[in-house]
């Protein structure tokens, strides 16, 4: 885990960077200068902007994840294998543009009447999903190299720093909410045209048809891996994408701003193992390789340990003082049920968190398409049903329960098939401190009501942090419940005071 620890450090911390800045804009700045039709029109345009570059990439992303330390060489320039998939993307592009032009009378149907703002701008989804599939084709291949901190910086930093002197100008009325939209899509190109010249720059891509040298033997094993993983990966992104879709379809982009804007709050949760993910995937696919299950058990275990420390202590963060958290963006309350049953399902997602990367990289690829069409259909389901009933909230419960029983049919299935699964004794200790820690906190909240005698909202969330910080994380590092955290701290502890 050295290279997983040192590695997921340093793209935590700029994602801890780049979290602020994203509160400081979609958390802060958004709800203050836009309305929340407004800011549920960016977020739902981002969101299928993002379906676009899923369909578009031709599954080169997982080919990438799986095949890359194949073919990764240097001197015979890796074989061409980054050029052959930038050729896939750029056909990808041209097909799924044309189809989305062809759609607009589907579009103006469905969402005329609760969602005209959508109509408007629905034709901004084509260019920013260019500069998101652009950049995660090429964050893939650096992935592949292991080098994971300079497009998490461009993303998360950079990116969003313009985006707050954008926001800063609207504020400042030199631009209006079109203006805005527009530029907000031409700076997303930035990253991948960074990335474009840093890899050619690197000697990592070639504009030739001459180096592509994949045998058709191979070419075959990757097309059938590739294809099942790109529906699959397909059926996923549209459940990611459908609570949004439908709410707007059915609620309007009010609502839609809402529930959107609460998806931030979870984003807090999910950025530090994102970055243990993002560093963990290729590592996975090498043990593949080498045929090495005791090590894929190993990498297993220890992040599905971390995954549900970062969950567990991500929820209570922003669920202690969720109450204070809304009072400063009025209007927008109803997210606080949404926080609660979505982080149900994702602090699930996190504990069996390599499961899909181990199911989609083994030989047992297929298989996992079962399992999210059974996902996609269940929340598609529960949404038609409990949406109209109970609005946004019902978006959560279905897709936090949902996303819960998806992850464990998952695991359940990886341990039957190749004796790998996530538990371990240490990992009981930690769900009881949480379960004992919960049970002293709403003891003193009843019998304090709320922490009344704190007048303050600021002081109030201060105190809430406090004695997280001390009836929870402090027993975790001296009890060393979580072993891989507390050794990571301790040494560097150490090194420091040396």
């Amino acid at each position: 885990m050295g290279i997983v620890q040192k590695d997921a450090i340093r793209t935590s911390i700029i994602s801890f960077v780049g979290l602020i800045l994203g509160y400081l804009n979609k958390g802060l700045l958004f709800v203050l200068l836009f309305s929340r039709a407004q800011v549920g029109l960016v977020n739902l345009v981002m969101n299928v902007a993002l379906l676009f570059a899923q369909f578009a990439n031709l599954g080169t992303i997982y080919s990438t994840w799986r095949f890359f330390p194949f073919f990764r060489n240097k001197e015979r320039k890796h074989f061409g294998f980054l050029f052959a998939n930038l050729l896939l993307v750029c056909f990808g592009i041209i097909v799924f543009t044309v189809i989305i032009l062809l759609s607009k009378d589907a579009i103006v149907s469905n969402y005329q009447k609760n969602s005209h703002l959508f109509v408007d701008y629905y034709h901004m989804v084509i260019p920013l999903g260019i500069s998101i599939v652009l950049f995660q084709l090429f964050e893939n291949h650096l992935r592949g190299m292991q080098k994971n901190v300079l497009p998490v910086f461009l993303q998360d930093v950079v990116l969003r720093v313009l985006t707050s002197l954008l926001l800063l100008a609207t504020f400042l009325n030199w631009i209006n909410f079109s203006q805005f939209f527009l530029f907000y899509v031409i700076l997303h190109f930035l990253s991948p045209l960074y990335l474009f010249i840093y890899l050619i720059r690197k000697g990592e891509l070639f504009f030739s048809l001459k180096t592509i040298q994949i045998s058709k033997r191979f070419q075959k094993i990757i097309i059938s891996y590739t294809s099942f993983s790109y529906v699959n990966s397909l059926a996923t992104l549209i459940v990611v994408s459908i609570d949004s879709l439908m709410i707007a379809k059915y609620n309007g982009l009010s609502d839609t701003g809402v529930y959107t804007t609460t998806l931030l709050l979870i984003s807090a949760v999910l950025f530090p193992y994102r970055s243990v993910i993002r560093v963990s995937s290729p590592l996975v696919s090498k043990q593949w390789k080498e045929r090495n299950l005791i090590g894929i058990l190993d990498l297993y275990q220890k992040s599905s340990s971390i995954g549900l420390l970062i969950g567990l202590l991500g929820f209570l963060i922003v669920w202690l003082p969720i109450q204070e958290i809304f009072s400063f963006i009025p209007g927008y309350e109803g997210g606080i049920w949404v926080f609660f049953f979505l982080m149900i399902g994702r602090v699930i997602d996190m504990y069996y968190g390599l499961n899909g990367v181990i199911l989609s990289t083994s030989k047992k690829y297929k298989s996992d398409f079962v399992f999210t069409l059974v996902l996609i259909v269940c929340v598609y389901g529960f949404n038609l049903y409990l949406i109209p009933k109970y609005g946004i909230v019902g978006a959560a419960i279905s897709t936090g329960f949902v996303y819960a029983f998806y992850n464990i049919l998952r695991g359940w299935y990886i341990s039957k098939v190749y004796a790998l699964n996530p538990f371990r004794l240490d990992q009981a200790k930690l769900i009881l401190a949480f379960i004992l820690f919960s049970l002293f906190y709403y003891f003193i909240f009843i019998i304090s009501k709320d922490f009344a005698f704190i007048s303050s909202t600021v002081l109030r969330i201060l105190f809430k942090e406090i004695m997280l910080f001390v009836g929870f994380i402090i027993p975790i590092y001296w009890l060393n419940l979580e072993p891989e955290s507390t050794s990571y701290i301790r040494n560097w502890v150490k090194k420091q005071y040396k």
